[in-house]
């Protein structure tokens, strides 16, 4: 079954369908209240996300302080940078960096 990326107007979901109608009902069915404006059939069945493209490099571990925001702003990333900053006193650069890290290895 191929993997579909489906864009809304307030979110991106990662689904598998047997066609494109079947993808926009995945959609409709979780967001009833959001337009789908794109859709695109991945080119193989799994989705990957560069590490290098989001400017991490090397090993890295996940953070519990960054996964404990990521938790109390229920998966918001901008609450969950502000919290980081907050408890850790990292500047914006390095908490944007901690929390989107922890973000990609599967919060």
């Amino acid at each position: 079954m191929p993997l579909f990326e489906i864009e809304t107007n307030a979110h991106i979901m990662i689904g598998w369908a047997a066609d494109e109608e079947g993808a926009k009902a995945f959609a409709q069915e979780h967001y009833p209240e959001e337009e789908v404006t794109r859709m695109t059939k991945r080119p193989r069945d799994v989705w990957v996300i560069s590490k290098r493209l989001l400017g991490i490099e090397g090993n890295v571990d996940p953070c519990d302080t960054a996964r404990d925001c990521l938790a109390k702003a229920a998966g918001d990333k901008v609450h969950a940078i502000r919290l980081y900053m907050h408890e850790t006193g990292s500047d914006l650069h390095e908490a944007q960096k901690a929390i989107e890290t922890n973000m990609s290895l599967g919060w």
